[in-house]
């Protein structure tokens, strides 16, 4: 059984997935590794959410507060083994209805032309592409997407 627990960024089994997810990212970026690398920070989030089966953590995913009503989803992943099973759409909607809790009506996020399994994911969750924000204006890897929530 799936269970999804709010907690933050001192969880032990985030800060295990995200070790994960960065040596993942490592491979897909490349060169632009260290860029990305600087915006992705996962200490100090109060706004995490991991997604356990049978007591062992199997994906993650977070927000932090972009502006005073949109959130920026960081940190997404899900361990190869159970990818295919709609965990990462079980965390993006916990993370979803925790922010509209908290009063937020915007989610954004960022993430790279190379990650074709998460864009397709954003999109079907009802997320827009949206021109590149912030640091990845300039981004040719980046793909910044939009929506309601």
């Amino acid at each position: 059984m799936i269970h999804m627990q709010r907690t933050n960024s001192d969880n032990s089994d985030f800060q295990n997935l995200v070790i994960d997810l960065d040596k993942l990212l490592a491979e897909l970026d490349g060169d632009e590794h260290e860029f990305y690398a600087q915006y992705n920070k996962a200490g100090h989030l109060t706004t995490v959410v991991v997604s356990y089966e049978d007591g062992k953590a199997i994906g993650c995913g977070a927000f932090k507060e972009y502006n005073s009503n949109t959130v920026e989803i960081k940190r997404m992943f899900t361990m190869a083994e159970n990818r295919g099973k709609g965990i990462a759409h079980a965390v993006l909607n916990e993370l979803e209805k925790w922010a509209e809790e908290l009063g937020y009506t915007t989610a954004v996020l960022e993430t790279g032309k190379r990650q074709h399994e998460a864009i397709g994911l954003y999109q079907k969750a009802g997320y827009n592409i949206i021109p590149n924000y912030g640091q990845y204006k300039d981004m040719e890897n980046s793909v910044c997407m939009q929506k309601s929530i």
